[in-house]
């Protein structure tokens, strides 16, 4: 196995690590002359090209002077940890990815933490060297700071560091001396990263991933940490719990490029995937039949977000989706659990509403993309934080938070997040831009991000990441505006939309079908308001329909759904269906609101 290197490439979100991995895959000849794979090759699917960020890891391998190197892409964003913390128990080091500019980010931090605890072998890469202002020194010292509080061992405070530009396609172990190639990190690589280790005994292998195929099935990926595994060959699944399962080998795969080549035999050291075996889940063992032992689990940081699941019973329900009952959507989220190791379920004691626990209103986000884009309607309540009681005293989850913003601008920023309960850390200038750090509630950090582009026309970079369970800061003041919700069922009308401008901004167009109780917009003072924008111009003798000037409607706001599930208040849904997005009201009628408004009050 000397001539085999397993490794993870880990950074902050938008670091550089996809752009990184596509110059690796081109310096291992994987493509002939004429094929043009583009950008962002391992980004391959439709949300990960449209947003721009990676959010499932991928593996994929070069050769490189004869050694196979086995490359794992990982997400940056903080929402998505639990597959980076899944994902490094495959890897035997880490290139760990820093902006030139920026330097050591929130999530840096978090996804470094985890590498030094399994104790890999770390290579430094700080990309971006061709940006304006940038300091590729000074963030080398930030990363030894860095590894030297998160108690690094002296192998790895030994780490080398090789600087470059992937965007440009070089890499050196001198930033100020660019090459043609990045065939300097992969000489580092092979020298650093040790191989794999192998102990002796029977078959064990880690299941850290899963994968789908629709003529073999699902696939347990993982790499062999001892023995063989052989096509044919029974096996046991176990569990640290003493569940086990007889299975066999019904197909064996090792990554080739960008691929999978199957093979009749696997030996130790390599990752590899497994066909023809069922009944597993990530964190099971797949262990010799006849002597089996499991291998410790997979352990995953405690989701810190709650949302509620609910089919779609609204009066436009079932108009475009395939899937739309209970069961349906209870077996997709289900089966999204068997992958998605940070996300948990819980039955709320009615047969339609789910409540669902992840890492931040973005990972739940993604969920809810990728169902409405496979046909299913659903539901979806205001994101709650998970609160704790330790030690007696009811605690919630806090967030390191780092703005990266216009020095004039930067006042603005504070007073929003201080007004969240957030404590301000530090103020760094970096020439014209301010990068501020705060310690905040994870509560405060839901719609702050809108606030904070609005604020700063678009210019601000936020990002975050979980510290831990602090004391309950107190109440934080949600949205002030109210809402504007429809009184009756019909298409909306030019006329009655001008002839509510004044009183707020509309979230929708007109001519748009809209039902009673749905929200189409924001009253420009504190309080719902009921509005009629299905009421057509009165017409008499006098006065024809094409008499007065032609109406001026502002465009409405357009919400993605992280910002709408961000804006919505606790009595709100947001609506999602494979072709439209609604806000509406979970008590759609007028009286059975100010009823359940009553209650309240009286309790």
């Amino acid at each position: 196995m000397t001539n085999i290197r397993n490794i993870a490439i880990i950074a902050h979100v938008d670091h550089g690590k996809t752009t990184l991995m596509d110059k690796m895959l081109h310096a291992g000849n994987l493509f002939k002359d004429h094929e043009r794979p583009g950008e962002l090759i391992m980004d391959n699917n439709d949300l990960e090209r449209e947003r721009g960020i990676t959010i499932v890891s991928k593996n994929a391998s070069i050769t490189y002077n004869d050694v196979k190197i086995n490359l794992i892409d990982t997400p940056g964003h903080s929402d998505f940890g639990g597959e980076v913390e899944r994902v490094l128990n495959m890897a035997d080091g880490v290139l760990l990815l820093v902006d030139a500019f920026e330097g050591a980010m929130p999530q840096t931090r978090f996804v470094l933490s985890k590498a030094l605890e399994l104790g890999l072998k770390p290579i430094v890469v700080v990309n971006k060297v061709d940006k304006e202002n940038c300091t590729p020194d000074e963030v080398h010292e930030q990363v030894f700071d860095l590894m030297f509080n998160l108690d690094a061992t002296e192998e790895q405070l030994d780490f080398p560091t090789v600087y470059g530009s992937a965007k440009q396609g070089w890499m050196s172990m001198d930033w100020q001396k660019p090459t043609e190639n990045v065939h300097a990190l992969l000489d580092t690589i092979i020298e650093h990263i040790p191989a794999p280790t192998v102990s002796e005994g029977t078959t064990q292998m880690l299941i850290t991933s899963l994968d789908f195929s629709p003529y073999t099935g699902r696939m347990a990926i993982g790499r062999l940490t001892r023995g063989t595994i052989k096509k044919n060959q029974w096996i046991k699944i176990v569990n640290e719990q003493g569940r086990e399962i007889k299975q066999q080998v019904k197909g064996l795969f090792v990554f080739e490029g960008m691929g999978k080549r199957e093979v009749d035999i696997v030996e130790a050291g390599e990752i590899c995937a497994v066909s023809g075996v069922d009944g597993f889940d990530i964190g099971d063992t797949i262990a010799d039949v006849e002597n089996p032992e499991a291998l410790a689990s997979i352990s995953i940081d405690e989701p810190t977000m709650s949302m509620r699941f609910n089919i779609n019973d609204s009066p436009f329900f079932g108009q475009d989706g395939k899937f739309v009952t209970s069961r349906h959507v209870k077996d997709r989220l289900e089966k999204e659990t068997e992958r998605n190791l940070a996300l948990k379920i819980e039955d709320t004691g009615s047969a339609d509403s789910f409540r669902v626990y992840g890492r931040g209103v973005l990972h739940l986000a993604v969920l809810v993309e990728t169902m409405r884009r496979e046909g299913y309607e659903l539901q979806i309540g205001q994101p709650q934080v998970i609160l704790k009681e330790i030690d007696g005293v009811n605690c919630e989850p806090i967030e390191e938070l780092t703005i990266d913003l216009p020095e004039n601008v930067s006042g603005k920023a504070i007073e929003m997040v201080t007004r969240r309960k957030g404590i301000m850390l530090s103020m760094e200038p970096k020439g014209d831009r301010m990068l501020l750090k705060f310690e905040i509630p994870s509560r405060g950090i839901i719609g702050l991000r809108n606030y904070l582009l609005t604020a700063t026309a678009g210019e601000a970079i936020v990002a975050h990441r979980f510290k831990e369970f602090q004391a309950w800061k107190g109440e934080i003041q949600g949205r002030q505006n109210g809402s504007m919700i429809s009184m009756e069922t019909g298409k909306s009308i030019p006329f009655s939309i001008n002839m509510l401008q004044e009183r707020g901004k509309f979230f929708i167009n007109a001519g748009e079908e809209v039902y009673e109780g749905q929200v189409v917009g924001e009253n420009s003072r504190p309080g719902d308001m009921v509005v009629n924008v299905t009421k057509t111009k009165k017409l008499s003798n006098m006065r024809s329909s094409g008499a007065d000037d032609k109406v001026k409607l502002v465009p409405p706001i357009q919400f993605t759904l992280e910002e709408a599930l961000e804006y919505i208040q606790a009595d709100e849904f947001v609506e999602v269906t494979p072709n439209a997005m609604r806000i509406r009201k979970i008590l759609l009628k007028e009286n059975q609101r100010k009823r359940a408004k009553g209650a309240k009050a009286l309790v």
